[in-house]
């Protein structure tokens, strides 16, 4: 039986990190299975928490906030599960979500990741999959939810995409052996994307489960997002594009980005409400278009 490595990268979200926990637990999938915990230098007491709580799981504590992808990466180089599942902390998992998305990857041995059905917690659906970026796509700053039926073995319900959500991710280990880790150049946003565009790439099929549910917190957070985190997303939308497309529809998407964050911050200073200029220059600066190899 394929044993299975859920890993949980955490910063600061001790009470909701528990509460992922617990739902593992109470919600576990039949087959062998371990929990890796990658603490990004909290400071608010979550190390100590899991392992009062929780201390069968494996804690990796970091000096440093490391990022999503690199300390994802700690967890896998050291589990050993044949599939591994990306889980965010604030996420609850829901009766045999995990062992649906397991056993889709036991019978479907084309499929390389499988993405789980995320919901809001009103129970709403919260989109988790979309086809990869594309110019107006990013430029309009919109997903496109283009998804097909797929071909399942026992008639389960299931649909091919081009990329899911990287808050519950499962993907085999042999696939990572080819295709390598996660892109630790990004630091958040669009690890997932790229790493499903190498998993497409290297003729593996992206499916997504929606009788796999798991209430996903985090994505009805209404809070403006800073402008550190907003630098974030445009660097990671300029490197994808650089590392997948190219420099020129890097530089092409650069300069439209550039002129849309500028006539932005055009108006709002009109109605008195602009952007600080420091700020202003951290988003352009995150514009530039990397050197690639």
């Amino acid at each position: 039986m394929n044993t299975l490595s859920i890993i949980i990268v955490n910063w600061n979200t001790r009470d909701i990190l528990l509460d992922c926990l617990d739902t593992i637990v109470a919600y576990p999938p039949q087959r062998p299975y371990d929990i890796w915990v990658v603490d990004n230098a909290s400071r608010d007491g979550s190390v100590a928490a899991v392992q009062s709580r929780h201390p069968y799981a494996h804690i990796i504590a970091n000096a440093e906030n490391r990022g999503f992808a690199a300390a994802n990466n700690q967890a896998i180089d050291a589990s050993c599960g044949d599939y591994v599942l990306l889980l965010n902390s604030d996420t609850l998992v829901r009766a045999q979500a995990l062992e649906r998305m397991a056993h889709f990857l036991d019978i479907h041995t084309r499929v390389g990741v499988v993405g789980a059905c995320l919901l809001n917690a009103d129970g709403t659906l919260q989109p988790s999959w979309a086809a990869f970026p594309s110019f107006w796509a990013e430029l309009l700053g919109r997903n496109v939810r283009a998804r097909r039926p797929y071909g399942t073995v026992d008639g389960s319900t299931a649909y091919a995409v081009d990329w899911v959500g990287g808050a519950a991710l499962m993907i085999r280990r042999e696939v990572i052996a080819k295709i390598g880790a996660l892109d630790e150049g990004y630091f958040m946003y669009s690890e997932e994307t790229d790493w499903c565009f190498r998993v497409r790439k290297a003729g593996w099929d992206v499916c997504y489960l929606p009788h796999a549910t798991i209430v996903h917190l985090g994505g009805q957070s209404s809070q403006k997002a800073s402008a550190r985190m907003k630098a974030e997303l445009y660097r990671s939308k300029i490197r994808f594009y650089t590392k997948h497309y190219g420099r020129h529809q890097a530089y092409a998407l650069s300069l439209a980005l550039r002129a849309a964050l500028y006539g932005k911050t055009l108006i709002k200073r009109v109605r008195g409400r602009a952007e600080a200029d420091c700020d202003l220059h951290l988003l352009a600066q995150a514009l530039n278009v990397p050197r690639w190899h």
